[in-house]
């Protein structure tokens, strides 16, 4: 039996169903080979897109998550089906990062992450939001602090 696949749905269905809005219960994840070390992991969605909640109309983003793995990682398909799931999905851009964070937090309970919007223009006027968070109580709370306060500089 191959274990790398054990438990998770999403990975290697013949036909993929794709969610008519927000549904972070697509989210799945997978046990971390290398929690004794710290390392980074980075998705990018260049192709974001959610609802503005007052005018509907659609908004348009490049989403980046990093994150430092504990014991669990997030499976990429289920991340991409999540990510998509906000395709019908109304919220400020502001809301869609922090619950893209929260949602992940949930799901893996990693020592640091931190999600990018790169939101295109409407009405003249680009919106990045970022959120980070690190465990409190440990060195990556002071990593979260620090990263926070450096962003963008």
């Amino acid at each position: 039996m191959d274990r790398t696949k054990e438990g998770l749905k999403s990975l290697g269905a013949k036909a993929t169903a794709y969610a008519q809005d927000y549904a972070p219960q697509v989210l799945e994840a997978f046990e971390n080979k290398h929690p004794d070390h710290d390392y980074w992991v980075r998705f990018n969605c260049p192709e974001f897109t959610s609802l503005c909640p007052i005018t509907g109309q659609p908004d348009f983003a490049e989403i980046r998550i990093s994150y430092l793995p504990d014991r669990l990682m997030v499976e990429s398909k289920s991340l991409k089906l999540y990510l998509f799931s906000f395709r019908n999905h109304g919220d400020f851009h502001e809301d869609c990062v922090n619950t893209i964070m929260k949602d992940l937090i949930a799901l893996m309970n990693p020592k640091y992450i931190e999600v990018t919007g790169f939101f295109t223009p409407r009405g003249g006027i680009s919106i990045y939001p970022y959120a980070n968070y690190g465990r409190p109580g440990t060195p990556y709370e002071e990593l979260a602090a620090y990263r926070l306060r450096q962003h963008d500089l």
